[in-house]
């Protein structure tokens, strides 16, 4: 087995040194129009739906349907290049268990967080709103922030679970399915994801949220990824294995 390092952002087992790493541009374009593209539905769907109905169970109904079928797409489309992480979330966890090395993190949180809120301006330019308009919605509750780290939880559980148990093609299924369920089992509606929520503050539509309540989120989202690293090794002791096959198997060589 071939263990050289060739621009992948994989754990080198080669011996070659963290000064002589390179970003690999590929991963991070479609990391960054991954997340994009899923702020835009997200956001899109949500301004749709408001303007089709008035009914906010037919809103969320749309903008759940909206969001799970465009993750599941782009996680299959996107994947073979980045693994289609689309979240720093699932970055995180990966670092964690050595699917991805530190720079390779960074720069994968750096690329989710800019292409997310540009996602949103595109989709408040399509539906004909300012560029950025900044979320009056409140969603400080404590409650809602609780949903975030049980919504975060499950998505990672999901993740890492099903690539574990070797079933990495149904990932993409699985993540959208959940994603979809969270929509309606949790009071926050699942955001469980940091860069979305970031991004989200940039829309003051149906999926937005005020900047004075994205900290909140963001912290929640992050205890999540600590319990969950805690409970996904308790479950699969040896889930380092299948790291780097997160979300989807991946080769980010040429």
């Amino acid at each position: 087995m071939n263990t050289e390092r060739v621009n992948t952002g994989r754990v080198n087992t080669g011996g070659v040194s963290v000064a002589g790493w390179r970003p690999d541009t590929r991963a991070l374009v479609a990391e960054f129009v991954g997340t994009a593209f899923l702020l835009a539905a997200v956001v899109g769907s949500g301004i749709m739906a408001e303007r089709l109905t008035d009914d906010v169970g037919l809103q969320l109904l749309q903008n759940a349907f909206a969001t799970a079928g465009v993750l599941v797409a782009l996680i299959l489309a996107l994947g073979p290049a980045s693994g289609a992480h689309f979240n720093p979330a699932v970055t995180i966890t990966d670092r964690v268990f050595g699917g991805i090395d530190t720079p390779t993190a960074v720069y994968y949180v750096i690329a989710q967080t800019l292409g997310g809120i540009l996602g949103v301006i595109v989709a408040n330019a399509m539906f004909g709103l300012d560029l950025v308009e900044w979320s009056t919605k409140d969603r400080s509750a404590g409650h809602l922030a609780f949903a975030e780290g049980v919504a975060t939880l499950g998505l990672l559980l999901v993740i890492f679970g099903v690539v574990r148990s070797g079933r990495a093609s149904a990932a993409a299924f699985a993540v959208g399915g959940y994603i979809g369920g969270a929509y309606y089992f949790t009071s926050s509606t699942s955001f469980a994801n940091p860069a979305v929520t970031v991004a989200r503050m940039f829309s003051d539509t149906f999926a937005g949220i005020e900047p004075a309540s994205a900290p909140l989120f963001v912290v929640a989202q992050l205890v999540a990824v600590v319990v969950a690293v805690v409970v996904i090794r308790a479950i699969y002791p040896h889930i380092g294995d299948v790291a780097e096959r997160v979300i989807v198997p991946h080769q980010m060589d040429d």
